[in-house]
């Protein structure tokens, strides 16, 4: 479903990803980790096309779509939750998700979205800069959902959220794959949370993907390493 061949990004004359490679098939959760600056948000940012890469291909279900903006990507199936959740604030719940909808051509909000997120339905109306931490994250996710995506790529996703709202992102997120049997992309360096959800971890480092396993073969002590300050 999402194929990244020989990508590489850069900043003006710094180059940041460094001919990364990797796949996710239909319904798989993979986790690309690292500890801060190795490459993790910029691969994210190119994947959704905020971050034009300087070489390489991004090819969805098939389709090259390395050269199309971020709407156009939206469009054929790709979704971003971006880190820090940039939610609008000054929007309610309800507008917040229904900016969502703008690509699908669709005006109502579905009702798999609330039966999801309970806590969005009962705070619709409220304005998204009065959601606590963890509730932001559920709206940034709705909102992603609202686009009717094939791939959800999630940055950070348990940045500053507490341990109990953590587990059930993690609980949200399996049931989502299992209801829509979509492809999950989560960049993360919170180890438990990592081991709950993936199905693959991927480690990067100075922007070159180092090492990779599948989550029955794991060693987490390996992983640990590579998250280590």
């Amino acid at each position: 479903m999402l194929d990244v061949r020989n990508l590489n990004v850069a900043y003006g004359q710094s180059q940041v990803l460094h001919g990364v490679n990797f796949g996710v098939t239909p319904g798989e959760i993979v986790a690309v980790v690292g500890r801060n600056g190795m490459g993790k948000s910029t691969l994210m940012k190119s994947l959704i096309g905020v971050m034009p890469a300087r070489s390489g291909q991004v090819l969805l279900d098939g389709t090259d779509v390395t050269g199309l903006p971020s709407h156009a990507r939206v469009k054929r199936g790709l979704s971003y939750v971006p880190q820090g959740r940039q939610v609008f604030g000054t929007m309610t719940v309800h507008e917040n998700i229904e900016t969502g909808l703008v690509v699908t051509g669709k005006s109502d909000v579905p009702d798999e979205i609330f039966s999801l997120f309970p806590v969005l339905w009962e705070f619709r109306k409220r304005r998204g800069g009065n959601l606590s931490g963890g509730q932001q994250q559920q709206l940034a996710i709705a909102r992603a959902l609202a686009s009717d995506p094939k791939i959800l790529l999630l940055d950070e996703p348990t940045e500053g959220i507490q341990p109990s709202v953590i587990k059930e992102i993690a609980k949200l997120l399996k049931e989502i794959r299992q209801m829509r049997n979509l492809c999950i992309v989560v960049c993360e360096q919170v180890l438990s949370f990592i081991l709950e959800i993936a199905d693959r971890i991927l480690v990067m480092e100075n922007g070159r993907m180092v090492h990779g396993t599948t989550r029955d073969r794991v060693d987490e002590t390996a992983i640990a390493q590579f998250l280590a300050v």
